[in-house]
């Protein structure tokens, strides 16, 4: 018998096989490693009133966990707010990130960081430079990308962020977290637009609502910002049947105390002296405000990475006309925290924004 020509043979029949099976006769299962891509955001924001917008975009672009692949700006001056973030991405070194503003809405709110935003050229999204084109001309594309490309300029030009949100779902659907820290006026106009592409959104996960907590110390819900200014957009979100996670007022009044905000504003990076300049416009442009700002939108980021620092609870909710979200009896719409560890995430947030 030639040995060495039978050990071959065997050889070869149990790499044709595979592993012996299991018990009973069936094939081991193949276990897959856990998932060490990114996730997939998109951040909805009506960034330039409010410092927290801000602060939870800088938590947004220093988390591996996350992979923002396009910003929207939501209500009243949705330009201005587009070149905020502009501004902002450039200067962080991430102006690849595409930036398309919604449709403008009347107004009456303060703009408190416009002379940030009036200071970057008009132009933003991806190549965005002080030069002014939208493409370098050195640069060798596919024709595939430069379609993409003009078709995102053009979204730009339109104020199309609703078209925006449905091509990134379309070209990845299942896999993106749309992070919602303003009005839903954006996400109502991409419903109406194409529900059944909405509906392929991986999750909204959503800083809205008053449950039973309303502003300060209130022990009554009130009718929140983001949600009483679009309450037929909440409604239209609640009804499509995506898993829908909320924070509202009952777990995000955390303030951000001097000793934190010291330990951001005295670090010196790029994206910590944004946030900085940001801060003081505020708090310049701003009325009666406490020197501690309130980080309501930074805990949808942080939810989106550690749901563990805010548990959510089934609910179903009801939005009436005034914007008030009422608990009601029937099957959950939506996810809702409604207590956060302030401690866990204040320490989240800190670490990641100094973090070069």
């Amino acid at each position: 018998m030639n040995y060495a020509r039978t050990l071959s043979l065997l050889t070869g029949l149990v790499l044709l096989i595979g592993a012996p099976p299991g018990a009973g006769g069936q094939p081991r299962p193949t276990v897959p490693p856990p998932s060490t891509e990114p996730q997939l955001v998109l951040l909805d924001t009506d960034i330039g009133d409010d410092i927290d917008d801000a602060f939870a975009l800088a938590l947004a672009l220093q988390s591996p966990e996350l992979r923002l692949v396009g910003v929207t700006t939501v209500f009243g001056d949705t330009d201005l707010r587009a070149k905020l973030v502009g501004r902002y991405l450039e200067s962080v070194e991430k102006s690849d990130i595409p930036v398309v503003p919604g449709v403008p809405t009347a107004h009456d709110n303060v703009f408190t960081q416009a002379a940030y935003a009036r200071s970057n050229p008009p132009y933003w999204g991806p190549s965005c430079c002080p030069a002014g084109s939208f493409f370098y001309s050195s640069e060798l594309i596919s024709t595939k990308d430069m379609v993409k490309k003009e078709r995102l300029a053009e979204q730009q030009k339109q104020h199309d962020a609703a078209g925006f949100l449905l091509d990134q779902i379309r070209a990845h659907p299942g896999q993106i977290t749309l992070i919602a820290i303003g009005p839903l006026i954006n996400i109502q106009a991409a419903i109406e637009r194409d529900t059944e592409t909405f509906r392929k959104l991986k999750r909204v996960v959503l800083m809205g609502g008053s449950i039973y907590r309303g502003y300060g110390d209130a022990n009554k819900p009130d009718a929140e910002w983001n949600i009483a200014r679009d309450p037929a957009g909440a409604r239209a979100l609640l009804a499509t049947g995506v898993p829908v996670f909320m924070m509202p007022l009952d777990s995000t009044q955390i303030h951000l105390e001097i000793r934190e905000r010291e330990a951001i504003f005295s670090h010196g990076s790029p994206l910590t002296d944004q946030l900085t300049l940001l801060y003081h416009q505020w708090l310049a442009g701003t009325e009666g405000d406490a020197a501690a700002p309130t980080l309501f939108d930074p805990v949808a980021v942080a939810y989106t990475i550690r749901p563990d620092l805010c548990p959510a609870t089934p609910m179903r909710l009801e939005v009436d006309g005034k914007g008030f979200t009422r608990p009601t009896e029937g099957a959950p719409n939506a996810q809702v925290c409604l207590h956060s560890n302030e401690k866990g995430f204040l320490e989240l947030s800190l670490k990641r924004i100094v973090k070069d």
